[in-house]
């Protein structure tokens, strides 16, 4: 069922929601639609669209805030197993089509701050990065019950795509003031595009994107955060929160546990998708910090591949009375391979009746909720 703006933030924010929301973040994984299709699962049932999940429409807000007038991307070679290409930041990126959505880089551009110098200008600000149409299609979008979102380029994330994830955390020693600079120049960005669109439309959301963990924790520490992602979150959260935006959501995958903390300093007040497989548990950190910050997913997706008993028990935790405030119930990532349709029938089913949603009739919809 599609929602009203409000209905979604009174949910996250711990207002009065009328009930709670059942929705899919991120949708299938590449090939599992023709396994879908192979047991004979209808078309509405491949596209998500039966299954009548919660949704709310969203908007960008406008302005971009991150890497803008890179090159386009050339397509170096391709065959019916790969593609690889050269993208705008220079990184050369291999996608393996039967099993990924997303590329991997093979190289980065940045290994020093001469390096950086040759791309800071896509970073910074040109007033160009407001769009005058897509601002106006925000505001009109949040009249008919849109959420609008502005983005934060992640203050891992960026690094990192410049970078890559090893160089990046030597760097935080040796070359400390290189990552500053990155971070000080998204900052002044970020905080120049908002300046002229948080006037005209009302944000509701900042959104950002880090993934930055894997099942033994995030790849900052906490001093780490501390010494270069809270000023950074700050700066840009303070003046949003000035302007009743109301939540800062946060996208990591993996172990977070060690930073959440730091985080919550850094004005974060969402954390998704709060993923089981590395250990995390919504239930937990529900009952550790209360009301201090919302979760999206936290439902455990491998689940979905064994059997309806262990669906049943991960169901029962997960939905329970004390965490239908302030959470967006969902897998914690995309459906994976080998769900098989009648399982996944049968979670679908059993959580709307845990959660009391009536079940619905007739055509639906579907949209992603990764934001």
């Amino acid at each position: 069922m599609k929602w009203h703006r409000e209905q979604y933030m009174d949910l996250m924010t711990f207002g009065e929601a009328e009930r709670p929301m059942l929705s899919e973040l991120f949708g299938p994984l590449v090939g599992l639609p023709e396994e879908w299709t192979a047991q004979g699962a209808l078309p509405e049932e491949v596209d998500l669209t039966g299954f009548h999940f919660d949704w709310v429409e969203t908007a960008g807000c406008g302005g971009t805030t991150g890497a803008f007038g890179l090159p386009a991307e050339q397509v170096l070679a391709e065959d019916s197993r790969t593609r690889i290409t050269r993208d705008g930041l220079g990184r050369t990126m291999k996608l393996i089509k039967r099993s990924a959505t997303l590329p991997l880089p093979m190289d980065h551009p940045v290994s020093s701050m001469e390096d950086w110098l040759l791309l800071k200008p896509y970073y910074q600000f040109s007033e160009d990065r407001v769009n005058p149409q897509r601002l106006r299609e925000a505001v009109k979008a949040r009249e008919n019950g849109a959420i609008v979102l502005a983005d934060l380029p992640g203050g891992f994330n960026t690094p990192r795509e410049l970078m890559g994830e090893e160089a990046l955390c030597y760097a935080c020693a040796d070359e400390p003031e290189l990552i500053k600079d990155m971070l000080n120049t998204c900052a002044d960005t970020t905080m120049k595009v908002l300046e002229r669109i948080l006037d005209v439309v009302q944000v509701d959301i900042l959104h950002v994107h880090e993934d930055m963990a894997g099942k033994s924790g995030p790849l900052f520490g906490p001093k780490q955060v501390d010494a270069f992602l809270v000023p950074y979150y700050l700066g840009v959260w303070e003046a949003c929160k000035s302007h009743g935006v109301r939540l800062f959501s946060q996208d990591s995958d993996g172990n977070m546990e060690a930073v959440i903390p730091n985080f919550m300093e850094a004005g974060v007040n969402c954390f998704y998708p709060c993923e089981p497989a590395a250990g995390m548990d919504p239930v937990a950190l529900r009952r550790k910090y209360g009301t201090a910050f919302s979760i999206k997913g936290g439902i455990d997706k491998h689940v979905l591949r064994e059997d309806k008993a262990a669906i049943l028990r991960e169901l029962e935790y997960k939905l329970q009375p004390m965490m239908r405030q302030g959470t967006t119930f969902a897998l914690d990532h995309r459906i994976p391979n080998g769900t098989p349709i009648e399982l996944y029938r049968y979670y679908v089913k059993t959580a709307r009746e845990i959660l009391g949603i009536p079940e619905e009739k007739g055509p639906g919809s579907w949209k992603r909720m990764a934001f």
